[in-house]
Formats: C-alpha cells, sequence, structure tokens
C-alpha cells in the first residue's frame, strides 16, 4: 500500500519579493561603495571644536537641522530634480547646485564624491554618467536605472546621516550603541523628507541651517584637522 505523503503547511508569514533594484541602491549608498565619503565631516569637525556639538543629543538636533532645514533638505531637491532632467538641463542642474554651495570645502566634498560616484557608477553599469556633483550624479544614475525615486532620497539622506554620525565617533565621545540610537530616531525623518520633496521644483530650494554653514566656513582654516571638510 502506497502511503501518501504528508502535506506540508506554511504557517509562517507570507514571502515577499525583493525588488533587486534596491539593492543595487543600497550598494551605491554602502559606506563600502568608494567615494570617499569617510573623509568629509560636512563641517561637524568644527562644530565639535566649537563645543556647539558635543553629545548624542546635540549631536541629533545638529543632524535634524540639516536635513529638515539645511543642505540634507537641499539634496533631497536637487536628487527629485536630477531624476527628471537631461542635456542642458542637467548640466544646468548641476550648475545650480554648486552656486548653492556655501563654502569652498563643501562645494569640493560634493565635487569629489560626485566624480568618483559616477566615475565607478558607470565603469561598472555602462551608464551614461558625467561628473556631477554628488546628489545630482545619484538622481541622474537613479533615472538611467529606473529606480524609485523616494527610496533613493530617503536612503541618501539616511547613509547622509551616517557618515556624519560615524564622523562624530571619531570627533567625541560617542559609543556605538548612542549613535545607531540617533540613527534610528533620524530615520524616520529621512523617509518624510523624501516625501515631501518627491515633486519638487527649482523653486523649493533653500537652506536656513546657518551655523552649519558657519561651521564649514570655518573648517577651511581649522588646524589640526582629521577631515577635509
Amino acid at each position: 500500500m502506497v502511503m501518501a505523503e504528508p502535506t506540508r503547511m506554511n504557517t509562517g508569514p507570507p514571502r515577499m519579493s525583493i525588488d533587486p533594484r534596491l539593492l543595487i541602491l543600497t550598494q551605491w549608498l554602502s559606506p563600502a561603495y568608494p567615494t570617499g565619503a569617510f573623509a568629509w565631516s560636512h563641517g561637524l569637525e568644527s562644530a565639535v571644536g566649537a563645543g556647539w556639538v558635543r553629545d548624542a543629543r546635540t549631536l541629533e538636533d545638529w543632524l535634524e537641522d540639516v536635513l529638515c532645514d539645511g543642505s540634507g533638505r537641499s539634496d533631497a531637491v536637487f536628487i527629485s530634480l536630477a531624476c527628471h532632467a537631461t542635456g542642458e538641463a542637467l548640466t544646468g542642474l548641476d550648475r545650480t547646485a554648486r552656486a548653492y554651495a556655501p563654502s569652498a570645502e563643501r562645494l569640493c566634498e560634493a565635487e569629489k564624491q560626485g566624480a568618483a560616484f559616477a566615475r565607478v557608477t558607470r565603469e561598472v553599469w555602462s551608464l551614461d554618467l558625467p561628473d556631477l556633483l554628488l546628489p545630482v550624479a545619484l538622481g541622474r544614475a537613479a533615472c538611467l536605472m529606473n529606480l524609485p525615486q523616494e527610496a533613493v532620497t530617503a536612503l541618501y539622506l539616511q547613509a547622509f546621516a551616517s557618515n556624519l554620525i560615524s564622523a562624530a565617533q571619531r570627533l567625541m565621545p560617542l559609543g556605538q550603541t548612542e549613535a545607531q540610537a540617533v540613527l534610528a530616531r533620524l530615520t524616520p525623518l529621512c523617509a518624510r523628507i523624501a516625501d515631501d520633496t518627491a515633486f519638487a521644483s527649482e523653486a523649493d530650494l533653500y537652506s536656513n541651517s546657518i551655523l552649519s554653514d558657519i561651521a564649514a566656513m570655518r573648517h577651511e582654516t581649522q588646524q589640526p584637522r582629521l577631515f577635509q571638510s
């Protein structure tokens, strides 16, 4: 007598398919991607030296301001615009992004990281991607690869905050648990800004994080220093 095999029942949660495009995006924004992001503090080194940022709470407040009202939000707008710009419009957008850089070091930071990102990305994925400032280059690459725009922006902002938190750990007493707690609390904000800037225009560009800009300017003459910005 042949015995029927028992029916296996799946009692776990339903399986979800993974969008492989998100894996490309996480690769681009990984600390391992060779953009040299570890070398830049975005003026944070100067802020720590001045005592404006001194612990987890003041670091979180500083990053929240930068994300909501400073260069983080501006970068989100540039990513959104770059996702839809081509030809002369893309070149003009890159010029606008350069004009919004408040200091020589900020411009150098975005320029060098953008060039490194563009070089590696066009070689690996065979993209027609010129050297552009980082948020513009990322937005253009995302368009060429048909990546979801809001996910691109949200993950960029999270990676941006993560890099500055890592810099803070090298500049002041900040443990790994505290550092990750700060990033976890900022993550919903990154998602909200990505949603808010999804349909942005150039009229939505502004930066009100003045102290962060001043810190970036002060860093140009700061000695000694660990970071390039």
